[in-house]
């Protein structure tokens, strides 16, 4: 059996910082002169009530490290439980939403999703605002974190390519991680404050433009108005957050390295370039098809499609007009948007860009021995080969992906969701994305309406898909949990 007091001794320490989180929005609130601030008073005492109580009962377990197997379960366990407890505020607050509602909120913030039960957004207190805000500012350099120091550790999904030193499997690499840990975390504050006075300058009110900036760094997508960014009509801003949003989407690692005095670390990366590349294309297509299509000016089209294809790509969720009404072809290109994603080490979800890099690689070799069945052809990714087990581990995680997303279309179809809504819904959340297509979820909508089965799927389709699908079915496995 695993042994949970180093888990649980972790996921005390998680539990006080969600805690002392909590105590934000209630000062906002107070400030406002809101009724909800003792609900986050209250909610910040439970949890850190448990907090202090998990950590106390199992501090002697604290200073061992953790081992793979307690890596795993930590994984899992910590969105699972964050989302149960941050939860609180939306069930005691003047929204009171439901246990199942409460939860498909927080489990959408905290994995950066942005999809929301909450139809009246512009009635909302300022404190629930700010909260949803803060759950998926936290959520993406809680991602980040993972996918930096975690996921590549559990050679998951073939992150391992992104260690920071492969090759060195000496006590060294962790000063390394923690060195990079903490340049990236700068970097992410960085460009939120950035964000938010770029905001404030073209004329968003502070409150929004810090919500949005939290919002747009982590892309989450979680908006302070019903229309989302469209609320504000101004050209600028659609600008400004459509470029946050894909620094958002690109790889920390390499924002890292920038900081660091490595100018031209982002250019040599490969998936960067693909990532900067697939976008435009995406950008460009649409952009053309509204101007053959729609009759709309060029400068107009181009603005629209940028904002809309950077929010869809890089998994953020806002929308500036219901992109569903420009015509099949745009509808059909948001939905594979939906599978793509951002870069590795990011806060974005999908299937990652340079997991079809590899992919691309391995087809590459495939056609190459084709051709000349006698040469050596090897696979590679920035110029270094790809071993066997990366390739196995990219072409499994395909594999769990898409029959993920089968399983979870058919059991949405089998709570009563039309098709449209069913797959769009299952692309969505298994990419973190936001909105879906259809009338129901789509731009304009929201996932209020849906069965209660429904939403614990999605519930569980978010969380399956924000941390790589194999950290969480491994749990399900017999053989994990014998010694």
């Amino acid at each position: 059996m695993v042994d949970l007091r180093p888990v649980l001794f972790v996921l005390g320490i998680l539990l006080a910082t969600l805690a002392a989180a909590m105590l934000v929005p209630a000062v906002v609130e107070a400030a406002h002169g809101g009724p909800d601030w003792g609900v986050f008073v209250l909610s910040a005492g439970v949890t850190l009530f448990v907090g202090i109580g998990l950590f106390l009962a199992n501090r002697t377990a604290g200073a061992s490290a953790l081992n793979l197997r307690q890596a795993f379960v930590l994984t899992t366990l910590t969105w699972m439980v964050i989302g149960a407890f941050a939860s609180l505020p939306f069930m005691l607050s003047q929204l009171q939403l439901d246990f199942t509602d409460a939860v498909f909120e927080t489990v959408s913030g905290i994995t950066t999703t942005g999809s929301t039960v909450i139809p009246d957004l512009d009635a909302a207190s300022p404190g629930i605002l700010l909260w949803r805000a803060v759950l998926q500012w936290m959520g993406g350099i809680g991602i980040i974190a993972m996918a930096v120091a975690i996921l590549p550790i559990l050679q998951v999904g073939g992150m391992q390519i992104f260690r920071t030193e492969s090759s060195d499997k000496s006590e060294k690499i962790k000063p390394r991680i923690q060195q990079i840990a903490g340049t990236i975390l700068k970097v992410y504050l960085t460009l939120s404050i950035a964000c938010a006075a770029v905001l404030v300058v073209l004329g968003m009110p502070v409150f929004d433009a810090v919500c949005h900036a939290m919002a747009s760094v982590a892309t989450g997508g979680f908006s302070t108005q019903d229309a989302s960014v469209g609320h504000f009509r101004t050209p600028g801003i659609e600008w400004a957050i459509a470029l946050f949003m894909f620094l958002g989407g690109t790889t920390f690692v390499g924002m890292a390295q920038v900081a660091q005095g490595a100018p031209r670390a982002l250019l040599a990366d490969s998936q960067f370039r693909w990532y900067c590349i697939y976008i435009a294309a995406f950008v460009a297509m649409v952009t053309l098809w509204q101007v053959a299509s729609e009759g709309r000016g060029l400068f107009d089209a181009l603005r629209s499609s940028t904002f809309n294809v950077v929010s869809i790509a890089t998994t953020t969720g806002f929308v500036s007009e219901d992109y569903t009404l420009w015509g099949p072809l745009p509808i059909a290109a948001f939905f594979f948007l939906t599978f793509i994603g951002g870069c590795t080490g990011s806060t974005a979800g999908g299937l990652k860009v340079f997991r079809f890099c590899i992919l691309g690689s391995v087809a590459g070799k495939q056609l190459r021995q084709l051709v000349h069945p006698h040469a050596v052809a090897l696979p590679s990714f920035n110029r270094r080969p790809i071993s066997d087990d990366i390739v196995r581990s990219v072409l499994g995680f395909f594999c769990l992906y898409g029959m993920s997303f089968a399983l979870l279309t058919l059991g949405l179809g089998a709570c009563g969701l039309d098709i449209v809504t069913s797959l769009s819904s299952a692309a969505q959340a298994l990419g973190n994305v936001g909105p879906g297509l259809g009338q129901i979820v789509g731009p304009a909508g929201t996932f209020a309406t849906l069965p209660i089965a429904a939403k614990w799927l999605l519930s569980a389709g978010m969380l399956l898909g924000r941390l790589e699908l194999l950290t969480v079915l491994v749990l399900f496995t017999p053989r994990f949990w014998r010694r």
